[in-house]
C-alpha cells in the first residue's frame, strides 16, 4: 500500500503540470470608454497594436512593464464596435486573452465593444431574437466545394408554420468569411432589433461565403471570382435556400446587399438581372473603369431599368478610399438618368459605417 502511495506521488511530480492561470486582461473598458490594452510578451523588443477606430495605417506604441506584460491606455473611444490586432516584432495577431474574435478568410483579429448608455442598434436588446444556422452545401458550380451558408430567421419563424418569408441575400467583403456579417456585423441584431420596433418586414437573410475563387488567389484568377459568384448564387445559393427555408418568391420578395467585394458582387448582379431583385444595395464599393461599357444595356435604357429595379442604393464613408469612385458611379448613374440612393457619411472602410448602412436600408426592404 505504501509502495502504490509513493509511486502515485512521485507520478504526480513527473506529470507535466498545468501553466498557472494568468490573470492578465484585456481589452479593460474603463467608465470614462479610455480602454487598456495588454499584452505579456517578456522576450518581445517591438509591439504596437491597431484599431480600426483608428486612422487606416496608424500604430500605437505599447509599453513594456516590469513583469514583461506590454500595455498601453487609449481613448476614450466612441461607442461602437471594432476589430482590433497587436504586432509582435512585426507579427500581427489577435489579442491572445480576448475570446471575441473575428475570423478572415487569412488571419484574424479580436473584436472590442464599447456601450453607451443605453443599448445601441446594433447591440443585444430585451426583444425577441431569431436563430442563425449554418449550412453546409455541396457546390454545383464551385468544383463540388462544400461551402458554408449562414441564415437568419426571425423571431417567430418556427411559430408560424405556413408563413413565407422575403429574403435578403447579404454578402461580406474580401478577405472575410460567411460568419462575417453576424460575428462582426451584428445583422442578426439589428435585424432583431428593427423588427421589434416595427420598423423593418420580418425577413430571412441568407448570408454565402463570397469568395467563389480562393482568397489571394493571381489575378488572372481573382478576375473570374464576380462571374463565377453569380453563378454560384444563381444556381446553387438560391435553390438551396428556397428548398430549405420557407422564402418568397418574386422580385419583389427579394434583395440584394452586398459591402465591398460584395457590394461589386451585387452591382453585377443587380444590373445584370433586371426584375431578380427588388433592391440592390452597394456598400463602400464601385465599378471598374469600363462600368459604362459593360452595364450599357441597363444604363442606356433607363425607363426598363428604373421600373424593374425599384431601388438601388449606394453608401460609403467618406474617409474610405474607395469614396472617390462610389461618388463617380452616383455621378454615372444621375448622367444616365438612373434612379438610386447615394448616402455618404464619415468614416473609413469599416463594419462601424456597413452596421450603419444595414441599419439604413433594411426598413425600405419589402415595403
Amino acid at each position: 500500500m505504501k509502495a502504490a502511495l509513493l509511486f502515485l506521488v512521485l507520478a504526480w511530480t513527473v506529470l507535466p503540470q498545468a501553466p498557472p492561470q494568468d490573470n492578465l486582461v484585456s481589452p479593460y473598458i474603463e467608465p470614462d470608454r479610455k480602454v487598456i490594452f495588454r499584452i505579456r510578451a517578456p522576450k518581445a523588443t517591438d509591439v504596437f497594436m491597431y484599431g480600426d477606430w483608428m486612422p487606416l495605417g496608424s500604430k500605437q506604441p505599447l509599453t513594456k512593464g516590469g513583469d514583461g506584460v506590454w500595455s498601453v491606455t487609449v481613448g476614450p473611444v466612441d461607442v461602437g464596435m471594432y476589430l482590433y490586432s497587436f504586432t509582435v516584432d512585426g507579427m500581427t495577431i489577435a489579442d491572445p486573452i480576448n475570446p471575441r474574435m473575428k475570423l478572415r478568410s487569412r488571419t484574424s483579429a479580436s473584436i472590442i465593444e464599447v456601450s453607451g448608455e443605453a443599448p445601441a442598434f446594433w447591440q443585444m436588446r430585451d426583444v425577441p431574437h431569431g436563430s442563425v444556422d449554418i449550412n453546409w452545401q455541396k457546390s454545383k458550380t464551385i468544383n463540388g466545394e462544400t461551402r458554408p451558408i449562414w441564415v437568419y430567421l426571425p423571431p417567430a419563424y418556427e411559430k408560424n408554420p405556413g408563413k413565407r418569408y422575403p429574403v435578403l441575400y447579404l454578402l461580406h467583403g474580401s478577405n472575410d468569411t460567411a460568419a462575417g456579417w453576424v460575428t462582426a456585423g451584428n445583422a442578426n441584431l439589428i435585424i432583431d432589433n428593427l423588427i421589434a420596433e416595427k420598423k423593418a418586414m420580418e425577413m430571412v437573410v441568407v448570408m454565402p461565403y463570397t469568395h467563389a475563387v480562393p482568397f489571394g488567389s493571381p489575378r488572372e484568377m481573382q478576375a473570374k471570382n464576380t462571374p463565377l459568384f453569380e453563378k454560384y448564387l444563381l444556381e446553387d445559393v438560391m435553390p438551396y435556400t428556397e428548398s430549405k427555408y420557407r422564402i418568397k418568391k418574386g422580385s419583389t420578395n427579394q434583395a440584394l446587399v452586398g459591402l465591398s467585394m460584395g457590394g461589386g458582387h451585387s452591382l453585377h448582379i443587380g444590373l445584370s438581372h433586371l426584375g431578380l431583385f427588388h433592391t440592390v444595395g452597394v456598400f463602400s464599393s464601385a465599378p471598374g473603369a469600363d462600368f459604362e461599357t459593360k452595364y450599357a444595356d441597363a444604363l442606356d435604357h433607363a425607363a426598363t431599368t428604373n421600373n424593374k429595379l425599384k431601388q438601388l442604393w449606394i453608401g460609403c464613408g467618406r474617409q474610405d478610399t474607395a469614396f472617390p469612385r462610389a461618388k463617380k458611379l452616383s455621378e454615372s448613374l444621375n448622367a444616365h438618368k438612373i434612379k438610386h440612393t447615394f448616402r455618404e457619411i464619415d468614416g473609413e472602410h469599416t463594419y462601424t459605417v456597413w452596421r450603419q448602412f444595414l441599419y439604413e436600408v433594411a426598413p425600405s426592404l419589402f415595403r
